[in-house]
């Protein structure tokens, strides 16, 4: 516990300091786009978090690997952000910063966030419908689906936005038909 919130004092300032700037130089939709595509490239390599995480690479190569790797494609706002973020030696927390970004991103722009457990993949129907069920709940502009797929549900959704569960899932249906039937023995 103790970690996550040492985690989150040096996150969260680094994040607002970006939105920050992002809106003051008028450029939040290029910034969020930039982080968009630092989340999807660090999702698709290891290597490339495991390089900014070790403590062992020199921040020369690190500030190598972001030019070679992001070079022009992402805003120089951007760029100036990760390069500041291997000199001060957060680069590390790159991944929680840019969830962090995200988060705000979204309070700003009314969209509700919608963790979706399935046990199978879902169809374009099946995931334009959630949306629809989960704006309709939280009354937000837009809704971003974040899908797992978890076989272990048997069936059904399993629906988490903010505090809000809802467990549709056949695995639910049974813990709860269970916990009925054992209350009358």
């Amino acid at each position: 516990m103790k970690s996550s919130s040492v985690s989150q004092a040096v996150v969260a300032p680094y994040a607002e300091a970006l939105m920050a700037l992002a809106q003051e130089q008028n450029n939040l939709d290029a910034i969020a786009k930039d982080v968009r595509l630092l989340s999807d490239t660090l999702s698709d390599s290891v290597e490339l978090s495991g390089l900014f995480a070790s403590p062992l690479i020199g921040a020369d190569v690190k500030k190598g690997v972001i030019e070679g790797v992001f070079g022009s494609q992402i805003n120089a706002i951007t760029k100036s952000f990760l390069l500041l973020l291997v000199d001060r030696k957060r680069i590390a927390f790159l991944r929680e910063i840019i969830n962090e970004f995200q988060a705000l991103l979204r309070v700003i722009e009314q969209v509700a966030l919608a963790e979706v457990t399935t046990a199978l993949k879902l169809s374009r129907s099946q995931e334009d419908s959630l949306r629809d069920r989960v704006k309709a709940m939280t009354k937000s502009k837009s809704v971003e689906l974040a899908v797992t797929i978890n076989p272990d549900l048997i069936g059904g959704v399993i629906i988490k936005v903010g505090s809000q569960v809802v467990d549709a899932s056949i695995r639910g249906q049974l813990r709860r038909l269970k916990s009925s039937l054992t209350v009358g023995v």
